[in-house]
């Protein structure tokens, strides 16, 4: 049974869109990361401003949902669940922004040794992301389906959790020949990294709860 009561089709429309510039955002983030470790800076710069254009257009669209939900009384009983699901799911973006930001500001100095631990954390990360838009999507017009899609939004946020328990781990206790200042700043931007599944599991909890909402 879909949340929506009566044709609303250009609002569907835009929750369909923000959904869009969140997915597309954790494949360029992928993307940018990569061009980094690779030492391509243009292909990062470029991979950056996209990333820019879709968090602009995510808070854009989020701004127009919620004013549209609350000028034609578009679902009046869900309203603030919503506004605060997009709110969570925005906080992807906005962090995935952040932390390419933080790349080209700070322009860590990553070991070649850990490249691969660092494209495996940014997937693994960005993948609890991954999942948790089909569910999202699910909400608005099958929220039945909404929890055992959310299954693998867990699994990846521990995953990533580990991930990054090991990197830390083996940065700081068998990486002899790096100081503590870099060891330390290695440390920022992979809390970084992680930060965006635990902006997924949080979102994920919000989803679980909303939809149970609906079915009961």
């Amino acid at each position: 049974m879909s949340v929506f009561k009566r044709t609303t089709k250009e609002l569907i429309l835009k929750i369909s869109d923000f959904f869009d510039n969140i997915e597309i955002g954790l494949l360029v983030f992928r993307e940018a990361v990569k061009s980094y470790l690779e030492e391509d800076m243009e292909s990062f710069k470029r991979h950056l401003e996209k990333i820019e254009t879709l968090e602009n257009n995510a808070d854009r669209l989020q701004r127009e949902i919620e004013n549209d939900m609350i000028t034609h009384s578009i679902l009046p009983q869900h309203r603030e669940d919503v506004s605060l699901l997009l709110n969570e799911m925005d906080e992807i973006i906005d962090t995935i922004k952040e932390s390419i930001r933080e790349f080209i500001v700070e322009m860590p100095d990553i070991p070649a040794s850990i490249n691969k631990e660092i494209l495996s954390l940014v997937n693994t990360s960005a993948c609890a992301g991954d999942e948790l838009i089909p569910a999202a999507r699910a909400y608005f017009t099958a929220p039945h389906t909404v929890r055992e899609k959310l299954l693998k939004v867990y699994y990846f946020e521990t995953e990533t959790d580990k991930l990054s328990f090991d990197i830390r781990k083996h940065i700081f206790q068998d990486m002899k020949d790096i100081d503590l200042a870099r060891k330390a700043h290695l440390r920022y931007i992979i809390n970084h990294i992680e930060r965006i599944s635990d902006f997924a599991q949080e979102a994920a909890d919000m989803l679980s709860r909303m939809a149970i909402k609906i079915i009961i």
